[in-house]
């Protein structure tokens, strides 16, 4: 009898299904200038002077990239106040998601999150062959800690905490972090799990009481703060995230990290984007105005929305959202349907430019405008 190919845990995965890109929607529907308001990107785009810095960068792509990213390490330790060697950087905050289960989680251990959150933490830690545990949402959708912390047993290595989170658009305030982290940290004493709050959307929250990520990570070696320059800085399409934890754990990640993760246009778009703080600043300023709008566009209509503090909203549409996602797309409105989560009634929609958010919403009402005439 030949064995299996691949593990159980591989063999149960699906592949990872992005938002649809626009040129998929103009081939296959035949709609010619479509809004793609499905992956949360930053519809104002990286600061002129990253996309600059990366153009330039352009000219020594023959070269290998300088593997310890020397320069931005050490302004990006300037910028948020921390010592150099407590950061490791990433092909995007995916791979360090990857990487702490791959360095971590040993065989015969478990890997906990929430439900409803970043579908990226199944993927890594079934992938790595380990048990991957979920725990229930709350009434609204957010991440239940209680729950979490009643999934955790003695095998537990790594608890992974998306804040805000995604695709909610939910966060955890620091009062009720700093008493989940006591609660696990007097349960299992001197060896306790790898705590990761995942903050890729960190930039747009607007609440006064959530939780000083850096400040846990000093205090607690066991933890890892993941951030990104995909969201807030614009820089999706060139895959630069970072960590930032012990110097123990640091030191561990970059010993399993690829050589060369972090690509020259990478680097040097991520140099000059963190210099820019006016320009990224200013997108996220008109973001949040925008989130506000479309929350209450949405809430007029009759739709129910998850508060968000990130740079999407989650909404109930009450009705069979896959269809209505088609529908939009037909009319050149990109969303994000989630029933992967379970939600079959939900869209996220990431918050574009005012005149993408105007197209979305008239999308929308005339949707819902021809089934009612049906």
């Amino acid at each position: 009898m030949s064995r299996s190919l691949v593990s159980p845990e591989v063999a149960s995965l699906r592949p990872y299904e992005p938002g649809k890109p626009i040129d998929e929607v103009r081939r296959e529907l035949g709609v010619e200038d479509p809004v793609k308001l499905a992956s949360n990107e930053n519809a104002w785009g990286p600061s002129p002077a990253a996309v600059k810095a990366i153009a330039e960068a352009a000219a020594e792509v023959h070269l290998y990239p300088d593997g310890a990213a020397f320069h931005l390490r050490q302004e990006l330790a300037a910028h948020l106040d921390v010592e150099p060697g407590r950061i490791v950087f990433g092909n995007g905050s995916n791979e360090l998601i990857e990487l702490v289960v791959r360095a971590f989680a040993l065989e015969g251990d478990n890997v906990v999150t929430s439900a409803v959150s970043f579908v990226a933490y199944k993927i890594a830690t079934l992938a790595a062959g380990r048990e991957f545990r979920e725990a229930p949402v709350d009434d609204g959708l957010g991440i239940d800690l209680d729950a979490v912390l009643g999934r955790c047993d003695e095998r537990t290595r790594v608890v992974f905490l998306a804040n805000p989170n995604n695709p909610t658009g939910t966060h955890l305030e620091a009062a009720a972090v700093d008493a989940f982290v006591a609660a696990l940290d007097e349960r299992f004493g001197e060896d306790p799990p790898i705590v990761v709050l995942d903050e890729a959307y960190l930039e747009y929250v607007d609440s006064p009481a959530h939780p000083d990520a850096l400040a846990l990570v000093r205090r607690r070696p066991r933890t890892v703060a993941l951030r990104t320059f995909s969201k807030a800085y614009g820089l999706a399409g060139a895959r630069c995230g970072y960590g930032v934890t012990s110097p123990e754990l640091a030191d561990y990640l970059n010993r399993i990290r690829e050589p060369f993760n972090l690509s020259n246009l990478a680097q040097a778009g991520a140099r000059a984007a963190l210099a820019d703080q006016a320009h990224m600043e200013e997108a996220v300023a008109a973001t949040l105005k925008e989130r506000a709008r479309v929350t209450g566009a949405l809430k007029e209509l009759g739709f129910r929305v998850t508060p968000s503090q990130a740079n999407f909203v989650l909404a109930d549409f009450q009705c069979d959202a896959a269809e209505l996602h088609q529908e939009l797309m037909k009319r050149g409105v990109i969303t994000r349907p989630m029933k992967p989560y379970g939600l079959d009634r939900h869209l996220r929609v990431t918050i574009g430019r005012p005149e993408e958010n105007d197209r979305f919403l008239d999308a929308l009402t005339a949707s819902f405008r021809r089934d009612a005439a049906e």
